[in-house]
């Protein structure tokens, strides 16, 4: 990809939860940035830190030490009441459960969070509008979240975080509470965002199938992130390992790698299952 402008810069960044004994490192001076137009997926097993850097990078959460820039802005050096305006209108957030107000209509959730001074009730209804049926949908205007599918809901979510049109996207497994088919088509709406919209698309996930429509995977452990970490689903239970140090087997000359022994004792009991051929 060609030098384009960083939108989040996060350097030297530390965060610990905790004090004395009780200390506990979520991320370790840690150096990260993501550039308009790409999609960055951060993995990692349970409990590396991956959650504590959406929040740090969307403002939601101050850094023990470092600094962290969006759009240019130094978020580290700004007031506590200096920082929602930020998240307002720099950074959208999609997250795995949707957040949608049930009470309110798919037009009426992206309407509500559209600010700024110039923002009349007409101009929020048609950008809302706009945004909805750029996703598709146009015919789901009125509709409850209720009457919404998995995939419509996580779209009026994607219509939402666009709705004060941000530099940064930040997404917490956006296809944790989606089938196969809607979790594949929220993905490359995402990769589709952050090209022709210019966003930057930062997401952190499990789901192993989302490295298709990254353009850099990096993977984060013990508050740390490693380069040129080679990752793959562990079919069992499908969590995604980094295979150098998982626990591995070979079966019909394909090899598998699985995140604890016991997912491999898993497989090895019954490999047709796990490998999806008939057995």
């Amino acid at each position: 990809m060609p030098d384009r402008r960083v939108i989040l810069r996060m350097h030297a960044v530390t965060k610990v939860y905790g004090a004395g004994d009780a200390a506990v490192t979520a991320l370790d001076n840690v150096d990260f940035q993501a550039q308009a137009g790409e999609v960055v997926v951060i993995m990692g097993p349970s409990g590396a830190g991956k959650t504590t850097v959406l929040t740090i990078a969307g403002a939601l959460l101050r850094p023990t030490a470092g600094r962290i820039e969006v759009a240019g802005v130094d978020t580290t050096g700004l007031a506590e009441k200096e920082l929602p305006a930020v998240r307002r209108g720099s950074v959208g957030f999609i997250f795995q459960s949707f957040n949608l107000l049930e009470s309110l209509t798919a037009l009426e959730n992206v309407r509500l969070v559209i600010s700024g001074d110039t923002a009349t009730a007409r101009s929020a209804t048609n950008r809302a509008r706009e945004l909805l049926s750029m996703l598709g949908l146009a015919h789901r205007l009125k509709s409850l979240p209720k009457q919404l599918s998995g995939g419509e809901k996580q779209r009026v979510a994607i219509a939402r975080a666009l709705a004060n049109n941000p530099d940064l996207i930040l997404a917490d497994e956006p296809t944790a509470n989606l089938d196969s088919k809607r979790g594949r088509e929220v993905m490359h709406l995402l990769r589709q965002i952050a090209i022709e919209l210019d966003k930057a698309v930062v997401i952190v996930s499990h789901d192993h199938r989302i490295r298709e429509v990254a353009h850099r995977v990096v993977w984060l452990e013990d508050g740390r992130f490693r380069s040129d970490v080679v990752t793959a689903r562990d079919t069992v239970c499908g969590q995604v390992v980094e295979v150098e140090a998982a626990p591995m087997t070979s079966f019909n000359g394909q090899a598998f790698y699985f995140c604890a022994e016991q997912c491999l004792k898993l497989f090895e009991a019954n490999p047709h299952r796990y490998a999806g051929t008939p057995g």
